[in-house]
């Protein structure tokens, strides 16, 4: 089992953030999670994991209660990790639960082998 771990600042607070490769499998074939990548559209139109929703991360703000209404848990990833961290936080403060940071694109790629 490999670790993905990643260091994110949010306001000041240094974050580390780590993701077990297998609860990302986990997530998504066990238990259904919705996979939103946080990129811009046009980073999306250029590779994703397949099966994710596109929702820019200057969106996610405007777009919580789209995003509650679709199967949780929900499983964010962007180009690094950092993008999708901030998501995550945004989500948490917007009270949604079951939120997790899958990391980079190739983060996602290697777990979802």
């Amino acid at each position: 089992m490999t670790n993905i771990t990643e260091t994110l600042i949010f306001s000041g607070e240094i974050c580390t953030i780590k993701t077990n490769i297998m609860t990302i499998r986990d997530l998504v074939n066990e238990k259904g999670a919705t996979v939103i990548d946080v990129r811009s559209s046009w980073e999306f139109a250029d590779g994703h994991v397949e099966g994710a929703i596109n929702i820019p991360l200057e969106e996610i703000p405007t777009r919580v209660d789209e995003i509650t209404e679709m199967k949780g848990p929900y499983l964010l990833y962007c180009r690094s990790g950092n993008r999708s961290g901030m998501a995550c936080s945004i989500l948490q403060q917007s009270g949604v639960s079951e939120v997790y940071n899958g990391g980079g694109l190739a983060d996602m790629r290697i777990a979802l082998m």
